[in-house]
């Protein structure tokens, strides 16, 4: 069953071809935008500062699923080989293969809260049921990626997972370096809240008629989650790039002002 809302006139006369374009300058800042708090992250480890080292780990995650959301979707303006590559790089730096991500992302869209949603079902429980079912989350998701995947998808599935092994193995096994230690135990701890703050906080309470996804309007809290939280505007036009769905928002505020009630907080 198709999203009635991706029908609805009001939705379907909005601009945004316009929005789509990146300029050079807008896809160097989607790469750089991880590195800041990965280098803190490491040197705070470094110093010991334990506490703000995980806080920074926190910042690069959230700002890393920001980057890999955008090559998902190739909206970074960077094409789709350097996608991959960003996709892989990202890999192994946040644990995981991001084209297995990509893989049930997509799925998610198209079967948006629907049997076939693997990724959306953490949003259908309660906050504490997403929580709990953050560990698995990952796992299962990889476990289909590897079952249901095709071709070079797959290829890339398996690359980045052997990859993933070598990169545990040096941390874990043969370097005697804690800040590594460190980053994948923080990475780890990501990746195991991401039904939570990735899924859950988006969809929850939605359904697939009309409020399909939640969005965020508060000015503050958008700046701080590096406005990952415009999510109804990226379902509606997911290839809009992030940098681009604030304008977004002002234009589907226009025309469905509706929409915006549905807020993450």
């Amino acid at each position: 069953m198709a999203l009635e809302i991706l029908h609805d006139r009001r939705i379907r006369s909005i601009r945004w071809l316009d929005l789509v374009p990146v300029t050079r300058w807008e896809a160097s800042k989607e790469l750089i935008l991880p590195i800041p708090a990965l280098v803190l992250s490491l040197f705070l480890a470094y110093q010991e500062l334990y506490v703000p080292a995980f806080l920074a780990s926190f910042v690069f995650f959230l700002t890393g699923l920001r980057l890999a959301h955008g090559a998902f979707h190739y909206t970074l303006g960077l094409g789709r080989p350097a996608s991959d590559l960003v996709m892989a790089g990202l890999s192994v730096l946040m644990l995981g293969s991001m084209h297995c991500i990509q893989f049930h992302h997509l799925r998610h869209h198209k079967h948006c809260m629907d049997e076939e949603d693997l990724e959306g079902k953490s949003a259908r429980g309660n906050a504490w049921q997403a929580l709990l079912m953050g560990p698995w989350f990952p796992v299962r998701l990889h476990l289909a990626g590897l079952a249901r995947a095709r071709g070079r998808v797959r290829r890339w599935i398996v690359a980045e997972l052997l990859g993933n092994a070598l990169w545990l193995g040096l941390v874990l096994a043969v370097l005697d370096v804690p800040v590594l230690r460190l980053h994948v135990l923080s990475m780890a701890g990501g990746q195991c809240l991401t039904a939570f703050f990735a899924v859950w906080t988006v969809h929850h309470d939605c359904e697939r008629s009309h409020f399909i996804a939640r969005t965020l309007r508060r000015p503050f809290l958008n700046l701080i989650s590096f406005n990952m939280f415009f999510h109804v505007e990226h379902h509606l036009f997911p290839k809009v790039p992030t940098c681009h769905l604030p304008r977004l928002a002002t234009r589907i505020d226009q025309a469905a002002p509706e929409l915006q009630s549905m807020e993450v907080i």
